[in-house]
């Protein structure tokens, strides 16, 4: 049974799960599909697009599948997809997608703390946690376990790779590799994030392969293709590595240096 407050607003032809909490004041649209056990607190609003799996818990003022701010989008019929037990706080925004991708995604077991936003098309991985006011521009993608500190900017098109930390305050038009601290101004590589591998427990191993691929990246004065040559050639090739060489040559924007 689902525990809806009367001053609710529940369009009808919403499909709501089982075991929900719906505050006063919330708005939720024509074609919204809410899973279980779902809090919504006051004055959070769900518009038409909007995909919600279960154990999610939003903040009051927090939009879901607001039209993107892109002129290019001509009204075609797209979604915002969030996945479950995510924290979106106060005044979140998370827009549907374009006729780009059709979709806007975010994970599960996601913080997204107040007042950031989620443009257009983006896809956010699991276990992210990003930070106070932090602007997502269109089609960007952010891989799993990545923190993003306040008031961050990333341009549109850009990737952030899993396991990273970003400075607070920092933007970015390139990519961030995995398992990196990306920080300074202008941003910048700033060597491993040891604390964050650590307290997920990478093995030792792992971290110093991890290392030795970056210093060969960043040191050794080669061009990419040459880098990577170099890292297939003598560091071990564990998962990360191949993560690491994968991201790097298929970077669109380029990696920040």
């Amino acid at each position: 049974m689902n525990n809806i407050s009367p001053l609710a607003y529940v369009d009808p032809a919403a499909q709501i799960g089982d075991g929900n909490e719906i505050g006063p004041f919330c708005y939720i649209d024509k074609n919204v599909v809410l899973g279980d056990n779902n809090v919504l607190m006051p004055s959070v609003t769900l518009l038409s697009g909007a995909r919600i799996g279960s154990g999610n818990r939003f903040f009051p003022g927090a939009v879901i599948a607001a039209i993107p701010q892109d002129l290019k989008f001509k009204g075609e019929e797209t979604t915002a997809e969030i996945g479950d037990n995510n924290k979106i706080r106060e005044n979140v925004t998370i827009n549907r997608g374009t006729a780009a991708k059709g979709k806007t995604v975010v994970g599960s077991n996601n913080l997204l703390m107040e007042g950031m936003h989620v443009a257009h098309d983006c896809a956010i991985g699991n276990g992210c946690i990003i930070g106070n006011s932090t602007k997502l521009a269109g089609e960007v993608v952010v891989d799993d376990n990545a923190i993003l500190s306040a008031n961050v900017l990333i341009h549109q098109f850009c990737r952030v790779g899993g396991y990273v930390m970003i400075g607070g305050g920092s933007r970015t038009s390139q990519d961030i590799p995995p398992f990196i601290i990306a920080a300074r101004e202008p941003i910048a590589y700033c060597g491993l994030n040891i604390v964050g591998l650590r307290r997920r427990q990478f093995s030792a191993d792992a971290i110093n392969a991890i290392h030795e691929a970056y210093r060969i990246i960043y040191q050794s004065g080669k061009m990419r293709d040459e880098a990577i040559a170099e890292i297939r050639e003598t560091v071990p090739m564990t998962k990360e590595v191949e993560y690491i060489i994968d991201f790097v040559a298929s970077s669109k924007r380029g990696i920040l240096r």
